[in-house]
């Protein structure tokens, strides 16, 4: 049974892909394990994210198109808990939400999938490469301008497909989510991050909930939360965040631990065809992570950033 002070019951909310509902089922594990008694229920829903297909996110345009519903679903009482991969969670979350706990992180690297294994050196030039965001085409095109950039939608088993079948010659996708549904086989080449700065977030789970629901906030920290992989979040999502962190400008941010209690983070800016990307580095304490991240943007906003929101605005 629960334990005295938990609910004995809990819905979360997900996404109905493959991955999400992977991390969902992850989530739930987690949470049996340290409350052994609770009766957990999935929540599937559909989000904007998942019902417009036949168009790039950039031109779908807002943010959190694949959150805001689920997020509805935790403020209308239809579910307690939501999973997220917290580089689709926009940099303010709905009022009265708040992320309760944040991962363990898997591999946040971009991976290469592409036919006969060749690595992103080795592709042909005029290749055509598959990719959903403009931070991975225009890093793509800074690096080999020769590839021809295709705009991919779709599941992960869909973009692998395209590969298989010949339509693309490679695919970019997040390493976590090829990871977790059991595709790292398929991974040609992980990504450095001077070649491909991942996402902010990307790897992490986030697990909202409402703000007054203080014993399921308890219970997701205890099962979940990793408070050094929360930190580097922070500072990614800081830094993202000081520039509005929507879909029509390519941002990049990862930090990772350097030294005792101190954060390294890399973030860029840059335009969507590549031909200018700005990028800058900071250290500081985990401790002030967000401000960390804030810092490093209002860097790259002088350097130039300012102008290139202004154009893309």
């Amino acid at each position: 049974m629960a334990e005295a002070g938990t609910p004995s019951r809990l819905t979360i909310a997900t996404r109905g892909s493959a991955l999400a509902l992977w991390q969902a089922e992850h989530v739930k594990a987690r949470l049996l394990a340290s409350a052994p008694g609770l009766d957990i229920a999935l929540l599937i829903v559909k989000t904007t994210g998942d019902v417009i297909l036949d168009r790039p996110l950039a031109e779908v345009g807002g943010k959190g198109l694949f959150v805001k519903e689920i997020e509805q679903a935790l403020l209308d009482g239809a579910a307690d808990l939501a999973v997220h991969s917290m580089k689709d969670v926009p940099a303010e979350l709905a009022p009265d939400l708040i992320m309760a706990a944040i991962s363990a992180r898997e591999d946040p690297r971009d991976a290469l999938v592409s036919r006969d294994r060749r690595g992103l050196a080795e592709l042909d030039r005029g290749a055509r490469v598959g990719t959903s965001s403009l931070r991975r085409s225009c890093q793509l095109r800074a690096h080999r301008p020769d590839l021809e950039i295709v705009p991919l939608r779709g599941n992960v088993p869909t973009r692998l497909g395209k590969v298989t079948s010949g339509d693309l010659d490679a695919v970019v996708l997040a390493a976590a989510g090829l990871r977790r549904l059991g595709h790292e086989r398929h991974i040609s080449q992980l990504l450095d991050r001077s070649v491909c700065l991942p996402a902010a977030g990307q790897g992490a789970l986030g697990i909202e909930c409402r703000a007054g629901d203080d014993e399921v906030r308890e219970l997701a920290r205890a099962a979940v939360h990793h408070e050094a992989d929360a930190a580097c979040v922070a500072a990614e999502r800081g830094f993202t965040g000081r520039f509005g962190g929507g879909c029509q400008t390519p941002l990049a941010a990862h930090a990772q631990p350097s030294g005792a209690g101190q954060l390294h983070l890399c973030g860029l800016i840059a335009r969507p065809d590549g031909s200018e990307i700005l990028r800058g580095e900071r250290r500081g304490p985990a401790s002030a992570a967000s401000a960390l991240g804030a810092a490093l943007a209002e860097e790259l906003l002088g350097r130039g950033g300012e102008r290139i929101l202004a154009d893309l605005a």
